[in-house]
């Protein structure tokens, strides 16, 4: 499973020409699910991401945590960030995971962020052909896997 964590000043996701969700200061989450992936992967990349220290303190460090600001989260989905480009230029997706064992698992992504954060998630709608907006705050964009947790 993997993300790409951006931290923003505002984020939102259009579908067919409306605004489904939108947040303000906070994280936009992409969420690429592979077929390797389940519950375990799930839990360890939201404990992760509540927990990052990448918004500023009152020293202008990356200290603090989307938890300890009260941010917003938005969640994406987005398979292709499991796209290989090993062999041509077209990219393969084959690793990324099928809709019906990748929508439980975004769907239960986002519930454990709801329950870490202490408040609702807004989200994409998988499957959905999207427009993303947002404005990053940095740039801060940060990719975790967690197959990779060294």
């Amino acid at each position: 499973m993997r993300i790409v964590v951006q931290r923003v000043k505002q984020a939102s996701v259009e579908i067919d020409g409306r605004v489904k969700s939108a947040v303000n200061q906070g994280l936009l989450v992409l969420l690429g699910i592979e077929e390797a992936d389940d519950e375990t992967d799930v839990n360890w990349l939201v404990a992760k991401l509540v927990n990052l220290r990448i918004f500023d303190d009152s020293n202008g460090v990356m200290n603090r945590s989307v938890l300890d600001i009260e941010g917003e989260v938005l969640v994406v989905s987005q398979f292709t960030l499991h796209a290989s480009t090993r062999k041509g230029n077209r990219p393969s997706y084959i690793k990324a995971a099928r809709p019906e064992q990748a929508i439980p698992l975004y769907e239960y992504f986002c519930k454990q962020t709801e329950n870490l954060l202490g408040k609702s998630v807004q989200t994409g709608e998988f499957g959905a052909m999207m427009q993303v907006s947002l404005v990053n705050d940095g740039p801060v964009t940060i990719l975790i896997d967690s197959k990779i947790k060294e």
